[in-house]
């Protein structure tokens, strides 16, 4: 997963300041990846899709290590 950078405890977007928490809240409140996508033109589709998969890791507790297969 090497779209996510996990840096001090902190789960970002290939070491940018946005966070894969911010992500999760924006899709949480409804918004589409293309509203995303036009919104934070710095920000990837493979960002997103990645964001999602690292967070249902998390959830599931699955092993941090094996995040390398996932996206």
């Amino acid at each position: 997963m090497n779209r996510i950078t996990i840096d001090k405890n902190v789960c970002s977007i290939r070491g940018m300041r946005f966070t894969v928490s911010q992500m999760v809240e924006l899709v949480a409140a409804g918004m589409t990846s293309e509203e995303i996508l036009n919104d934070y033109p710095y920000i990837e589709a493979e960002d997103i899709v990645a964001c999602l998969n690292y967070a249902s890791c998390v959830l599931n507790n699955r092993n941090m290590l094996l995040l390398e297969d996932v996206a």
